[in-house]
């Protein structure tokens, strides 16, 4: 690992170019490298493809870079969150290539483990497989899918170390753990940047996938869909006495 870095635009400091390919990890808003995100929307870095389980919402997540016509191609899984999104799909200025969700975490995941391509029968008689190879085993039809090693991927963990070994909480953990490793370079921000080492037991990614770690600047959590239980009004479902 490169080191520890003061703020997220040093740390992806000479990373950029035009016309990259950069891995994300997060499901929705939750797990999204924020920070990391909105240095390169700030960078003004343009034809970039974006490899994502989604592409955030309006405004939020990967979305800012949307706005901000950075990315010319996706693959991801899930878009249905975003207007925006689907309206530059729609005027051609964004192409897409839709992939199943266990399709796009296998892709990750042979790509950080030197797998150039795997069989899956995912997808087969559907568009998915449409100009893939294929081939029959035990009398089944499975589709030839490649790896995915983009050239940066961007993740948000909770904890990291100096090491670079990085710990995720709960959700947030998702597809952060198989975009850390697909990653040529691979750039991380944590929640909280810890003195020595974490116990190697809580290590989710360790360090030697971590090229460069950036304490994430706190904020508000954003939360994609808020779903709660109506509020009861106070004196509800009580007696009255006379």
């Amino acid at each position: 690992m490169s080191g520890i870095f003061t703020d997220a635009g040093a740390a992806l400091d000479g990373l950029l170019h035009d016309g990259m390919t950069i891995a994300v990890g997060g499901f929705g808003l939750s797990g999204n490298p924020t920070d990391l995100i909105e240095a390169v929307r700030d960078s003004g870095v343009r034809d970039l493809t974006i490899v994502s389980n989604n592409m955030g919402v309006d405004g939020r997540g990967l979305g800012l870079l949307l706005e901000n016509r950075q990315v010319t191609r996706v693959l991801a899984s899930y878009v249905g969150e975003n207007r925006l999104f689907a309206a530059q799909y729609l005027d051609g200025t964004l192409d897409v290539e839709f992939v199943p969700q266990g399709t796009l975490a296998e892709r990750l995941r042979a790509g950080g483990a030197g797998i150039p391509a795997f069989y899956t029968a995912t997808g087969v008689g559907t568009p998915v497989a449409d100009g893939k190879p294929t081939e029959r085993f035990d009398g089944r039809t499975y589709l030839l899918e490649r790896a995915i090693v983009p050239d940066l991927a961007l993740v948000h963990a909770h904890r990291a170390d100096v090491a670079g070994n990085l710990a995720y909480r709960l959700t947030a953990r998702n597809f952060n753990p198989v975009v850390a490793t697909s990653g040529r370079v691979t750039v991380a921000e944590a929640e909280a940047v810890v003195d020595g080492h974490l116990d190697p037991d809580a290590v989710a990614t360790p360090g030697v996938f971590v090229h460069r770690v950036v304490a994430a600047t706190p904020r508000e959590k954003d939360i994609e869909q808020r779903t709660v239980r109506p509020r009861a009004q106070e004196g509800a479902g009580h007696a009255v006495e006379s």
